[in-house]
């Protein structure tokens, strides 16, 4: 059987490869070898058979799980799901910790250091949203069909194979089913497994993302806000003159955007979104109450602390003008209420871990390549924990949307490439 091995480039000493920001990269010839070397082993030949086998069940499971709402912050029932697969697919040791992180713990013959293997359980849809899978020729859609639950799929069918094939890795493997990566959730899961005093993780590899190839070992810092204006609201005719909520609103947008654009047009890439308004009541009323949520994002963590003070001074200049301009009434006033942090971070594409992903990669006649993102790697990188996420391989698209789809276009060679990444970090028996 072909396990997809460009040979012809295996020979190399450095293998180059650009990124989208042309950075250039190599695989040290010793990683490529090693990798060429872990290929030959029965056990691994077998295991990427019996992935295969196990195609048509990673995609029962695929679709019993998306059917299976996991709102922001209520991802319980999911969770109770996916822990007892755990257990029946003989995990040594399974809990739901007290943030709902699902955690599975395959003891290492040696377990001097624990590697784990995360896919997170939520979704941004809201409870309530239909996620029935409908299928269409051999096309799967439903709300978070690709994101990121064929993640978690492939974590299961990883576990089968590693437990049927009867690899003993030499590290613990700590398989991961994470809560509040989407959204708001502003990976609490994460943040909770690496607080201090957490369990011990010595590297960390996340599966969520597109095709194979990819290959994130930075991390896209970002800030979140909800800016409140209160007032006390009345009829537009009958109150008019008091001080608008709305009003104060939209001139502090005003303000941000003008201070924002002309910051992020030069230096490293900094972006900013007012992606939620809300408040108000009807059309002939002065809202009582009007809120923004703003996204705010950077490569260098030092510019979004800059943002943050121009947002600072955009929404204080708005409420001085709306109070100054109020005919009677008491005075608005204003929260800024921090509601995200994510941080950012960079590891060198020399590490191990990074240098092994690429290998593997490359090993599957595909080329690798570097980026930057926002996922639950941030906050191993951040720390300075080698850490990487890697794609769930098939093809889909619309992501976040209710026609979100995915297609098992040689899906399971994504589970393969997974699999060959944990055992090269982990090493094996």
């Amino acid at each position: 059987m072909n396990y997809f091995i460009r040979t012809t480039t295996l020979a190399l000493l450095f293998f180059s490869i650009s990124t989208s920001a042309q950075q250039e990269v190599s695989i040290d010839k010793a990683y490529i070898k090693a990798t060429q070397k872990l290929l030959k082993n029965k056990k691994i030949k077998a295991a990427f058979e019996r992935i295969e086998q196990l195609d048509p069940l990673t995609v029962k499971r695929h679709i019993e799980l998306t059917e299976i709402e996991a709102p922001p912050f209520k991802e319980k029932k999911r969770a109770k799901v996916f822990a007892d697969y755990f257990n029946q697919l003989g995990m040594d040791t399974v809990w739901i910790d007290s943030e709902g992180n699902v955690l599975g713990l395959l003891k290492g013959s040696q377990g001097g250091r624990t590697v784990a293997l995360d896919a997170h359980l939520d979704t941004v849809f809201p409870e309530g949203t239909d996620v029935k899978v409908r299928i269409q020729n051999d096309t799967l859609y439903a709300p978070g069909i690709g994101d990121d639950t064929r993640g978690l799929s492939m974590l299961l069918t990883i576990l089968e194979t590693l437990k049927t094939e009867k690899i003993q890795p030499k590290d613990n493997i700590l398989f991961v089913g994470s809560v509040g990566e989407e959204g708001l959730g502003d990976l609490r899961g994460v943040k909770h497994l690496f607080r201090s005093g957490g369990p011990q993780i010595d590297s960390w590899i996340a599966i969520d993302g597109g095709a194979i190839g990819r290959v994130n070992n930075k991390a896209l810092g970002s800030y979140r806000y909800r800016v409140t204006f209160k007032g006390p609201g009345g009829h537009s005719w009958g109150a008019f003159g008091l001080a608008n909520p709305h009003h104060a609103l939209g001139k502090a947008i005003s303000n941000f955007v003008e201070l924002a654009d002309q910051y992020t047009s030069e230096g490293p890439k900094t972006s900013y979104n007012v992606g939620v308004i809300s408040g108000g009541t009807s059309i002939n009323s002065i809202p009582f109450e009007s809120v923004m949520q703003i996204d705010i994002r950077s490569v260098e963590p030092k510019r979004l602390d800059v943002m943050e003070a121009y947002l600072t001074t955009a929404v204080e200049e708005a409420l001085a003008h709306q109070n100054k301009t109020k005919r009677h009434g008491p005075e608005l006033t204003v929260s800024i209420d921090k509601i995200g942090n994510r941080p950012s971070g960079e590891l060198s594409d020399q590490l191990p871990l990074v240098q092994r992903t690429l290998a593997a990669t490359q090993a599957f006649g595909v080329q690798p390549f570097l980026t930057r993102g926002s996922t639950n790697s941030n906050i191993p990188i951040a720390q300075g924990i080698p850490a990487v996420t890697i794609g769930r391989g098939g093809d889909g698209g619309k992501a976040h949307s209710l026609d979100e789809w995915w297609t098992n276009k040689e899906g399971h060679k994504a589970i393969q490439l997974a699999l060959l990444i944990l055992l090269m970090e982990s090493g094996m028996e």
